[in-house]
């Protein structure tokens, strides 16, 4: 007969501190050894590789996704807000904006 508890793997959890700690040690000599074109490249190459998969509309529809899904959590009159509060930021860079 088959055990229906999943095996538990060895080692830290997930999330354990010590982990999360080698994690970010991990990433900090990553970052120093390949810097910051390093991740430019790699995330190129995935939304590549996404596109190939899924198809140039993947995106849209991942976006309309994410869009539904705030407006759920923050409500309709949340990008109204966050509209205005980008105008108000961009509203001293007249030399941007060609004036």
């Amino acid at each position: 007969m088959v055990s229906k508890t999943p095996r538990k793997k060895p080692g830290p959890a997930k999330g354990d501190p010590r982990v999360v700690e080698a994690g970010r040690r991990g990433g900090e000599a990553l970052r120093a050894a390949r810097g910051p074109e390093y991740y430019r490249e790699i995330g190129k190459k995935g939304g590549q590789s996404t596109r190939k998969r899924h198809g140039a509309d993947f995106y849209s529809t991942i976006g309309h996704m994410g869009g539904e899904a705030v407006k759920a959590s923050h409500g309709a009159d949340y990008y109204a807000e966050i509209g205005r509060k980008g105008g108000l930021s961009r509203s001293g860079d007249d030399a941007i904006a060609g004036a």
